[in-house]
């Protein structure tokens, strides 16, 4: 079990905001500020280069973290400045012809649909959005039926941004490997709320960000690449940190995972990342996992008993994220008002999850985000402020 007093005691956020915005940015724990303070103020006492040469034990480490955190090898890590990129980086890297068909979900996130999308356009390939089930998550049985030997890669959101269901990532991942067909996991929002292993998940490829579950610094992301599928991918740029620049002009891309990152990067993001990975492993991902779902359950119930509201969370499997509307306001105007009160959540629109909103008629909603520094009286002011509104 979580010990709640402790983590809020380790969470300064919680003394100014009940903050229920963590499938946005979650409010870090004072190690994770302390680390990238700490490593800020050291470059500017003696420089940046200085610094990481100095501190390299500490950056290096988060690779180990992320590598324990997702059960795989080191060298199938790369630390990427945020979880789009780290998704764009490695989409880009496949190589599409006229013909080929790539499959995704409902659940697909506009950032990853605009980069299918503009593939598809350059090279011919067409997209094929597999069905949801009666549950609303993606159907396992259309995707058998689906894939075949024009199937160049599957795209799968795990946690949507826009709900709270988790897709049945390991069931499409048995489905995928036997195929011979590379899964792309989208875990930017299960990355810290759940346990994730990428051999149980069958996934060739897994991106992720610090900021939301992990509690890491905006600014950083990460890239899982499967060792057997690292050399046959390579990325849509390169720069002297992914390749060596050869004596007689040519280049060799290195071997690791690392080929995706590039030379510069934000040292003090990538250290707060890594003690953001250990914090969350010190306290167990089961447990977080059991903790998240607990409250989740709680607040979307108790909104539930309100007269005006509309909870729109389905799916067989429910995490953090509760998604409502309150007859009659704006989502946008529940959301000031609620900020009004220091209480902090999103607005999504459907401009974010057109594949899956369009059908169900939806344009807007509050997303109220859950996480284990969360409190019971904190979802008691959350409710009465929707009541109020």
């Amino acid at each position: 079990m979580i010990d709640v007093e402790q983590v809020r005691a380790d969470t300064p956020g919680v003394e100014h905001v009940a903050h229920f915005d963590n499938a946005g940015s979650a409010l870090p724990p004072a190690p994770v500020l302390e680390a990238v303070v700490e490593y800020l103020r050291r470059e500017a006492e003696i420089g940046g280069y200085e610094t990481s040469a100095e501190r390299k034990e500490q950056w290096e480490q988060t690779y180990d973290a992320l590598a324990r955190l997702l059960g795989a090898e080191r060298d199938e890590i790369a630390v990427i400045e945020n979880a789009t990129r780290a998704w764009d980086m490695a989409f880009y890297s496949f190589r599409f012809a006229p013909d080929d068909r790539i499959l995704t979900g409902r659940a697909e996130y506009a950032s990853n649909w605009i980069a299918l999308k503009q593939v598809a356009d350059r090279t011919g390939a067409t997209i094929e959005v597999v069905p949801d089930d009666e549950l609303g998550q993606f159907d396992v049985a259309p995707l058998e039926r689906m894939v075949d030997e024009r199937v160049k890669l599957v795209s799968l959101v795990h946690v949507p941004t826009q709900s709270v269901l988790v897709n049945p990532a390991a069931a499409v991942g048995r489905v995928t490997r036997a195929a011979g067909v590379p899964l792309l996991l989208d875990a930017c929002q299960s990355a810290g709320q759940l346990p994730l292993d990428v051999g149980e998940l069958d996934c060739d490829i897994l991106s992720g960000t610090g900021r939301k579950f992990l509690r890491g610094p905006r600014g950083t992301g990460f890239l899982y690449v499967r060792r057997s599928l690292i050399e046959e991918l390579e990325p849509p740029f390169l720069d002297m940190l992914a390749a060596d620049w050869q004596p007689d002009g040519s280049y060799r891309i290195r071997g690791d995972a690392r080929r995706f990152e590039t030379w510069e990067t934000y040292y003090a993001g990538k250290v707060g990342l890594g003690v953001a990975v250990d914090y969350a492993l010190a306290l167990g991902l089961d447990a977080i996992w059991e903790r998240i779902r607990q409250l989740g359950d709680d607040l979307r119930a108790q909104l539930a008993e309100l007269d005006r509201v509309t909870v729109l969370d389905r799916g067989e499997v429910l995490g953090a994220t509760v998604t409502f509307n309150v007859d009659g306001v704006p989502a946008a105007e529940v959301q000031r008002a609620l900020r009004a009160e220091q209480i902090n959540v999103s607005l999504m629109n459907a401009g974010s999850a057109r594949l899956d909103w369009g059908p169900r008629g939806l344009e807007s909603a509050v997303r109220a985000s859950v996480h284990y520094y969360n409190n019971e009286a904190e979802i008691g002011r959350l409710v009465a402020a929707v009541s109020r509104s």
